[in-house]
């Protein structure tokens, strides 16, 4: 027998249904419609699919590619229950809801959704004053200095990454699943530099339930997206706690109870560390604080600067442990696969992998293995390398927003006539990423080659001219605005010490096993389209020192 609140929760979510698409579709004024776009997928094939489940599927490149090229910067597409949403990369669109307008984008509900159910109340599933209130309490320790205090551990974490990885191939493993290994390097340098723990010995063959869990996370979330989608639409985010988690248990779908128990494994975590940390620090315990990075890890100095917090800045124990988990997802998955994707590049392009490795041993003749902060960020091959590979392979292919009333966004060019668009409350505008990252009438019709020479002399003046709102690079791959990436410093330092450690010792060859770049919520490659266990083999040399 179905219990009484299952009843009007389901009741409630229909009426609710029923109401949201009504306003959006008739809504007055409505020109979204006018737009062009891509036909509808059949009803038959899932009213909550409709476009998105062909924008959003494993193999998804080349769809959204031709959907850019077909229809321009922005079109309309099908979104779930017969509402309309905003594919985007119109720069004028881009800058109006991340910077102008910003109050009147908010993160959309479905993100919010996930991000709560799966990361609890941190910076990514956060808006307003109190997403302002924990990027304050962060922003001084992801600063520049703070960067350089880390770079010496960060070293010994990669010094042991090369020495694991030398002991592999001298065993006579030709191949060596490198997105693995830097999922965790990645990992540990998290642990070390963020949370102060540590994860992975990063010895030959060390593995244990934890890393399983981080390395699966965003892969198994994509299965998902449907669920987050009718608890969206039909108000799950405001529900109760209680009868949101009643909801999730009795769900019947196996992937959303893999889900399930990820999120738990990372919130137990999450509670023991802090649980121990704060436990240190009301003791005066130095050495325990100091066992990992000399207590100069994010969430020793969060900690400390949050018990010595006006009463209004504090951050509650709920929104400490989102953090960690936070730190830990957005920021493992979104390096270690563009680290990856770069060696994979180097691996095809051996002339760029040749250079690069000369830059950092001429570098290495002056400064030693451990080339300092200032002068690793200033290998102009090293840093052109990162750049060039985030923009045309951003580890995040989408960024969505919401409309939290009806308003007006520009166009940098007419389409059908118009030159702006009136937006009904609660549309959503999905920024392509990888469009904005590769317009040829910025970049150049060389947009889709990699090519990191391109970053060595000036940019094409139509690229400085349409002012994308990004913090990198002139792309949108860390993203703009008050939402932007927090880490975006601690990412580079992470990519350019791996880098110049691991081409330094090792020479990396296109592998024998095939592999597929996956499209979900952090692009990541395996052996088959939809194949939850990310793999990528490469050959690994060591090179030879003459």
């Amino acid at each position: 027998m179905t219990s009484p609140p299952l009843i009007v929760a389901f009741t409630a979510s229909v009426a609710f249904l029923v109401w949201r698409f009504a306003r959006t579709v008739f809504a007055p004024g409505n020109s979204v419609e006018q737009l062009p776009g891509p036909p509808p997928q059949s009803w038959a094939k899932g009213m909550s699919n409709r476009n998105m489940g062909q924008i959003f599927h494993y193999n998804a490149w080349e769809y959204i590619r031709n959907l850019s090229e077909t229809y321009g910067p922005i079109c309309c597409v099908h979104s779930f229950f017969g509402t309309k949403a905003i594919l985007n990369y119109d720069v004028k669109v881009m800058h109006a809801v991340y910077i102008k307008d910003k109050e009147t984008w908010h993160r959309s509900r479905l993100g919010l959704q996930t991000g709560m159910a799966c990361l609890g109340p941190g910076l990514l599933s956060t808006q307003g004053d109190t997403h302002r209130r924990q990027r304050k309490m962060l922003n001084s320790v992801f600063s520049a200095q703070y960067m350089r205090g880390l770079t010496p551990f960060f070293y010994e974490v990669a010094g042991k990454l090369e020495s694991s990885m030398a002991a592999r191939v001298n065993t006579g493993d030709e191949q060596l699943d490198v997105v693995g290994w830097m999922g965790r390097a990645a990992l540990e340098l998290i642990g070390q530099g963020a949370l102060g723990h540590s994860f992975d010995p990063l010895v030959v063959d060390s593995k244990n339930a934890f890393t399983d869990t981080v390395k699966s996370f965003f892969p198994s979330m994509a299965d998902i997206r449907y669920a987050f989608a009718l608890l969206t639409m039909a108000g799950g985010a405001r529900g109760p706690r209680w009868l949101r988690r009643l909801i999730v248990r009795a769900w019947p779908d196996p992937a959303v109870q893999r889900m399930r128990r990820h999120t738990e494994v990372m919130s137990e975590f999450g509670s023991r560390l802090i649980a121990e940390k704060r436990a240190a620090i009301e003791r005066g315990d130095d050495a325990l604080l100091h066992q990992i990075g000399e207590g100069k890890d994010v969430m020793s100095i969060l900690l400390r600067e949050n018990t010595a917090a006006s009463a209004e800045d504090r951050l509650p124990d709920e929104e400490l442990l989102a953090q960690i988990s936070t730190f830990i997802l957005a920021g493992v998955d979104t390096t270690s696969n563009a680290l990856a994707r770069v060696l994979e590049v180097l691996s095809l392009h051996p002339e760029a992998q040749e250079r690069l490795r000369s830059e950092i041993l001429e570098a290495r003749t002056q400064y030693g293995r451990e080339i300092p902060y200032d002068e690793l960020n200033a290998l102009p091959y090293l840093d052109a390398v990162c750049r060039e590979t985030l923009r045309l392979y951003s580890p995040v292919t989408f960024s969505t927003r919401e409309a939290t009333k009806e308003t007006v966004l520009p166009l940098s060019e007419p389409v059908n006539g118009l030159d702006h668009i009136v937006v009904p409350k609660g549309t959503m505008v999905i920024t392509n990423i990888a469009a904005c990252n590769t317009q040829k009438a910025l970049w150049g019709e060389d947009a889709y080659e990699w090519n990191p020479d391109r970053w060595l002399k000036p940019l094409p003046v139509a690229l400085d001219e349409a002012r994308i709102p990004g913090i990198y690079a002139n792309s949108f791959t860390f993203s703009g605005g008050a939402y932007s990436c927090i880490g975006l410093k601690f990412s580079q330092l992470e990519m350019k010490v791996v880098l110049s450690t691991l081409v330094a010792a090792f020479r990396f060859e296109p592998g024998t096993k095939k592999y597929v770049w996956n499209l979900a919520v952090v692009a990541y490659p395996a052996a088959h389209v939809g194949d939850k266990d990310p793999e990528m083999m490469l050959k690994v040399n060591p090179v030879k020192v003459s």
